[in-house]
């Protein structure tokens, strides 16, 4: 259920959003609550505030909030208010203690490392539970929207599989149904305007034509999922009412509008910091807090000098210790070059390897700190030598290993070559292109001490970690103080 502790959130000015508390417990499909216009749900890190534009939504008979599949879950479960309009590894250790695995959110298909494994047992779960990472299953060649297979330029092996399904004779890659499971965070259903905005015909990245929405022939910003699968929320939630909720027949039109209006509408980042106070300050920087998300213009390029991605923070570079921090991490996100170096997407467009950047080169999208253009770009989260991921040839290694070979008529990938290890071929297993191999599509920075832990592949436990991986990556040299305020700084947005 949807339970308050405290009285609901009122709105009261820009500087103070809420002038009360609301602790929100896991909503179960098929509630029947309201769920306010503005709400504050506490984190470690403070308060995350929710802004629903359309008013109050009643979850009773909601598309969103009710099961319309065979396994009892609705687009609820792994898109949870009080997380971010996702989930958090914590939250899902809670849950499964609470409901003895029986929630289902644990469903077999996609809740366990594998469908075959003794469903009862927290090791089969350990993905999930620990990492906050759903199986996501892709047939193998990939095919077009009409059916017919697409060309592929390489082969790929499976080297390690911890889960099992990958070399599973049922689910795996030599069965009946060629297989391949990678397991992913889920992305937050809030904040989508943004999410969906950019669209141009011409993905600048490649210099290929960009995926059309099947409803409008528009072209589409292509940055709504891990690997840009989906082109558009219509398609994105029928997908996920036949796949993650098991449908034995495709939602009707006025359930996917339903799930649809409710994801347009709904706004989240953090409101209040537990040592800085209230983050939406009149005379601070414009983009904190979920009614700027709400109020401003999608589809805007932040500026360096004058309109960054997140507004200028000098308002708060004064006596307050923690808002001076935040500060000075602000600071270094957009104006703190490093030298970015062999990432594909990056360097290997034309921009020069290595360049000499900022954190807001790539993290451009105003509001968001997404990419404004179609985000996916390889920055070694997941392939070898670079992954986040130490322990891969040890015993105690969670994900799995693929060898990717790619064809000698193909071009290679830039900076790997022609063989590739990885724990996530990423978006190359839907374009089937070897120069994609590992190019994850760029997650929007908001909310984030909602919804731990970070990146695709749910490698990073905390922020420290984030910051960790990116100074090692790029060699930034970053002091320690320097760590501290880049992450007090994302832990306000």
């Amino acid at each position: 259920m949807y339970r308050f502790l405290l009285a609901v959130a009122v709105p009261v000015t820009l500087a103070a959003q809420y002038q009360a508390n609301s602790r929100v417990t896991w909503i179960e499909p098929g509630a029947k609550e309201i769920i306010p216009q503005f709400d504050a749900i506490g984190n470690y890190l403070g308060k995350l505030g929710i802004v629903q534009a359309a008013g109050p939504v009643d979850t009773a008979g909601h598309p969103f909030f009710t099961p319309l599949g065979s396994n009892g879950r609705a687009c609820v479960n792994c898109h949870q208010p009080a997380y971010g309009m996702s989930v958090s590894a914590e939250s899902l250790r809670e849950r499964w203690h609470e409901t003895d695995g029986k929630d289902p959110v644990f469903a077999a298909f996609d809740g366990s490392n594998c469908p075959d494994l003794p469903q009862d047992q927290e090791k089969s779960h350990s993905l999930l539970l620990n990492r906050g990472l759903f199986r996501i299953p892709l047939a193998w060649p990939p095919r077009n929207a009409d059916g017919s297979p697409k060309p592929v330029e390489f082969s790929i092996e499976v080297v390690r599989d911890p889960g099992g399904c990958n070399l599973s004779s049922r689910y795996g890659l030599k069965s009946a149904n060629p297989t391949l499971s990678v397991y992913r965070r889920p992305r937050p259903a809030a904040n989508l305007k943004y999410v969906t905005s950019g669209a141009q015909a011409i993905v600048l990245k490649t210099g290929m034509l960009a995926d059309r929405d099947p409803d409008t022939a528009n072209p589409v910003g292509m940055n709504l999922m891990s690997d840009a699968r989906e082109p558009s929320l219509k398609a994105q939630a029928k997908s996920a009412v036949m796949g993650h909720e098991e449908a034995h027949e495709s939602p009707s039109r006025k359930e996917l509008d339903g799930i649809v209006e409710f994801e347009s509408q709904i706004y989240m980042a953090q409101v209040e910091h537990i040592f800085a106070g209230p983050v939406a300050d009149p005379k601070g920087p414009f983009g904190l807090g979920p009614l700027a998300l709400r109020d401003r213009r999608a589809g805007v390029l932040g500026d360096n000098d004058f309109d960054p991605v997140f507004g200028l923070f000098d308002a708060w570079k004064g006596d307050d210790y923690y808002r001076a921090s935040i500060a000075r991490g602000a600071n270094i996100f957009m104006f703190r070059q490093f030298w970015l170096r062999d990432a594909t997407h990056i360097n290997s467009i034309g921009l020069g390897n290595p360049l000499k950047r900022t954190c807001a080169t790539c993290h451009n999208a105003q509001m968001t700190g997404q990419d404004l253009s179609a985000g996916w770009v390889d920055v070694g989260t997941t392939n070898y030598p670079t992954w986040t991921e130490p322990g891969t040839w040890a015993e105690q290694a969670d994900l799995p290993v693929f060898k990717v070979t790619c064809r000698r008529d193909a071009d290679p990938h830039p900076y790997l070559g022609r063989v590739i290890y990885t724990t996530d071929p990423g978006r190359a297993l839907i374009s089937g292109r070897c120069v994609d191999v590992g190019s994850i599509v760029m997650q929007q920075l908001r909310g984030l001490a909602a919804r731990a832990p970070y990146f695709a592949s749910g490698s990073a436990k905390n922020l420290r970690e984030v910051v960790d991986f990116y100074d090692r990556r790029f060699d930034m040299k970053l002091s320690e103080t320097e760590k501290d305020d880049l992450m007090n700084f994302l832990g306000v947005l």
